[in-house]
């Protein structure tokens, strides 16, 4: 099964979607009939759908939808992980078999040590026992808190979204770099090729400008850790699915060849699928 790590649904509303800018051009829905041609085209036969906005409304949204249209095979929603009752929360979506993971959006929070709080880790704990997957979606300078909370959590199972966020544009590697390595040095975290074109120059990017953030994570993480993502639609700011597509598939083809069906979907339903 060749599986698209990371996407996102979602019925448009600028109150519920603040972080998507007024003058970007996907204020608007975004639904599994809209994806599924574009999967198609690039012969995906699945995808993970990630949580947008940090509500369970939205994560039993999400669920409804898996449950409806079979080419979503898991969501990662949200919980509050830092409520007293995230237990509950937790065991109040038990019965939805594709809900695979959870994820924060970490990158907002203020305190770039957020993720070590004795309350957020307590909630990692309660995904842990429940056999889930935790995504990590962060900025760089969050890198060394990351560090942290994997090594203070060595069952389970982490996943890094869009690389960490690091400063394509300016072309910067550094901190970047090492503290990549240092996180990839933990044997129970994976790392999306995802998110790399919204961090670059919007529609005016070239492949090269990729190949050394691309060149880390693979010498780090290797080919069995690291799994494709689009993710659309946000990745249409700055490319349609077929190049966002395009970038890493011909990557992965130059470098990589023997390990494309790992990055190409056996990563991702081994992460997600296969419960601990």
């Amino acid at each position: 099964m060749r599986i698209d790590a990371h996407q996102h649904f979602w019925r448009y509303d600028a109150v519920e979607y603040p972080w998507i800018a007024p003058h970007w051009p996907i204020r608007q829905d975004y639904l599994p009939d809209d994806l599924a041609p574009l999967l198609s085209e690039c012969r995906m036969d699945g995808c993970i759908a990630v949580q947008a906005r940090q509500s369970l409304e939205e994560t039993y949204w999400l669920l409804k939808l898996a449950e409806q249209h079979s080419m979503i095979v898991g969501v990662v929603g949200w919980v509050d992980l830092c409520n007293d009752h995230v237990a509950d929360q937790l065991d109040s979506l038990a019965g939805y078999s594709k809900l695979v993971g959870v994820r924060h959006v970490v990158q907002d929070e203020p305190d770039d040590e957020f993720m070590l709080r004795n309350e957020f880790q307590r909630g990692i704990q309660a995904v842990q026992d429940r056999g889930l997957t935790y995504d990590l979606l962060i900025f760089p300078q969050q890198l060394p808190a990351a560090c942290q909370l994997v090594k203070n959590f060595p069952q389970q199972r982490f996943v890094l979204d869009h690389l960490a966020k690091p400063l394509i544009k300016d072309g910067q590697l550094s901190p970047w770099d090492q503290q990549i390595q240092q996180l990839a040095g933990h044997s129970n975290v994976y790392c999306k090729i995802s998110g790399m074109v919204t961090e670059a120059r919007w529609h005016a990017w070239h492949p090269t400008d990729f190949e050394p953030y691309l060149d880390l994570v693979a010498k780090a993480f290797g080919p069995e850790r690291l799994m494709f993502g689009s993710d659309w639609p946000v990745a249409l700011l700055a490319g349609s699915y077929r190049c966002v597509y395009e970038l890493s598939y011909q990557y992965v083809d130059r470098k990589m060849a023997d390990a494309s069906s790992q990055i190409f979907g056996e990563n991702a339903r081994r992460f997600y699928l296969e419960r601990s």
